[in-house]
């Protein structure tokens, strides 16, 4: 409290002074205040909540929101805490109060491998959750159909189970920085009041990257694995990036570029310098590198369709359609109004590409096994963007890339025997784990299941695998090609044939990995192994489900598919 002489002294000041000078005098007081204010200090009027975030993710970045999140959740005096939803103890969310799930979406509109078992907890009980507050950060792709499905189903169960929406699900498309901030900030505000000035300004808001470490790699080695005749082109491709980290069974992502000379026809149907820079996020570009490599021009979406009609204001059928055919059949009135149309495109997403060498083995190096796609449209080859990219890249070119873990897909101890079912592509990882235990001297047995479409063409590694046979590293090879005789034979049909073996093996606590294609391959497979359960093993339908269910809960019966 002031002395007598200050408050009149403070009082004549008060009262001889303009309204302009005394916000001035209101503002160098609290500038006075607040330097002998510490600047993490959080105001006492807020109150202190008990949050559990949770995340599901694949390529980590449900993850370093989640890591972000409870640091400002923190910051606002919060008591945040985060979790794996693979780690992520079941019963305790009966006991939550306030509850924030981050959820990618993962392949057919799945929850993410880590999350799957939280996912079926919730949707399989009957939880009573009155007292749980929560909201839901959905992430995904809206190039698919079932746009952020996994995230969806987790907010309206949740909210069937008596749960308490905290803030609307949020669906957050592959650039999704501004609508997750969006999303915490309706969160955070349901939780206290907004804000004040003076706690805004003392824990600005600094704006992270994904947190990935980005690599710059140099092409060592490009060869096409299929031989003269076949109609398939599959490469082999090294890469060599110092200090490159990586455990078998994990992916790389690669940020593709687009075809140069689709982005010169652009550029000249428009009528568009492509050396004039244009300002993009914040950074001046060529309009040529901003095709090239920032945005995306193939296989548009239809939402981004929508915007390009409405921007030319023609009327365009909803479809998916590249950007050059777009351009030729309702074309802009001029450059400017192609400026307009950049706008509205979307980032280039990266494509993962699993690993197919061994840290042990290949110090220093990535390889990665790229099928190039190819298809028809109006009677016009095609190609996808990636694997076109890489098919067209020459020794000694660079390009970035990251690593994409994959905590799930990991080798057993040594001792452990393996099964890996791969066809086609899906024998990358596998090559990585048998380089690994090649290198390590593992003792365990390796049992591989390849297929493909001809023998003479498409036996792709074929003198490393007869290699690993003639070393008995690799016990049992059974491999299928599907087009070399009238009945088409899979890497199922194999299974079936072993059946008592592969049965033998299971019971003798082997591991079984699974890559490639979803859908038929691995839905087919898991039905060939029910059945070989139920046959071999003598089991009813029921108990052969659960059997195989128990391996995968062991994390016996893992699968990388796409």
């Amino acid at each position: 409290m002031l002395v007598e002489q200050k408050l009149n002294s403070l009082l004549e000041l008060i009262n001889t002074s303009t309204n302009d000078e005394l916000i001035w005098i209101n503002g160098y007081l609290n500038g006075i205040l607040s330097k002998s204010t510490p600047a993490t200090k959080v105001e006492t009027k807020t109150s202190t909540k008990k949050i559990t975030i949770v995340y599901g993710t694949e390529t980590g970045n449900s993850k370093r929101l989640a890591t972000d999140f409870a640091g400002k959740a923190k910051k606002r005096g919060h008591n945040a805490k985060i979790q794996g939803l693979d780690q992520y103890r079941l019963t305790d969310l009966s006991k939550e109060e306030y509850f924030l799930a981050i959820m990618s979406t993962h392949g057919d509109g799945e929850p993410p491998v880590a999350a799957q078992k939280f996912y079926d907890f919730v949707h399989q009980n009957e939880l009573k959750l009155s007292k749980l507050k929560y909201s839901v950060l959905a992430l995904g792709d809206s190039g698919y159909p079932l746009f952020c499905k996994a995230g969806e189903d987790l907010d309206i169960r949740l909210n069937t189970l008596g749960g308490t929406r905290l803030a609307p699900l949020q669906k957050c498309d592959i650039d999704y920085d501004v609508e997750a901030e969006d999303w915490f900030s309706k969160v955070m505000n349901s939780l206290n009041d907004s804000p004040s000035a003076s706690s805004t300004t003392s824990a600005p808001v600094v704006k992270k990257t994904s947190g990935k470490k980005i690599y710059t790699g140099r092409l060592l080695s490009h060869i096409n694995l299929n031989d003269w005749g076949s109609n398939k082109e599959t490469f082999h491709i090294e890469i060599e990036a110092e200090g490159v980290q990586y455990q078998p069974g994990d992916s790389i992502g690669i940020v593709p570029e687009n075809n140069k000379e689709i982005v010169e026809k652009i550029l000249l149907i428009t009528g568009t310098d492509g050396s004039s820079n244009i300002d993009y996020k914040d950074q001046l570009i060529s309009i040529f590198d901003l095709l090239k490599k920032k945005l995306n021009i193939l296989n548009l979406p239809e939402r981004v369709v929508k915007k390009y009609a409405a921007v030319v204001q023609q009327e365009i059928p909803s479809t998916k359609i590249d950007l050059l055919d777009l351009l030729k059949i309702y074309s802009v009135k001029d450059s400017n109004q192609f400026i307009e149309v950049l706008k509205i495109l979307e980032p280039i997403t990266p494509r993962q590409y699993s690993i197919a060498s061994s840290p042990e083995a290949h110090e220093g190096e990535v390889h990665i096994t790229v099928a190039k796609n190819c298809f028809t449209i109006n009677d016009e080859i095609r190609h996808g963007l990636a694997s076109e990219f890489l098919s067209l890249l020459n020794e000694e070119n660079e390009l970035q890339f990251y690593v994409c873990p994959n905590n799930k897909f990991r080798l057993p101890e040594e001792d452990k025997n393996i099964i890996m079912i791969g066809p086609g592509t899906g024998i990358a990882p596998f090559r990585s784990f048998l380089w690994e235990r090649d290198s390590n001297g593992a003792s365990g047995k390796n049992w591989l299941f390849f297929g493909e479409q001809h023998f003479l063409t498409d036996f792709l590694y074929q003198t490393e695998i007869q290699n690993w046979v003639e070393t008995s590293l690799l016990t049992k090879v059974d491999i299928a090609f599907s087009r070399d005789q009238q009945e088409k034979i899979y890497v199922q049909h194999k299974i079936k044939k072993h059946a008592s073996e592969f049965f033998e093996w299971l019971q003798a606590g082997s591991y079984v990995y699974v890559c490639g294609s979803k859908d038929p391959m691995s839905n087919d497979v898991e039905e060939t192994i029910l059945d070989v359960i139920q046959s071999a093993g003598e089991r009813s339908p029921e108990d052969a489900k659960q059997y195989l269910e128990n391996l995968k809960e062991e994390g016996r019966y893992v699968t990388d598919v796409y």
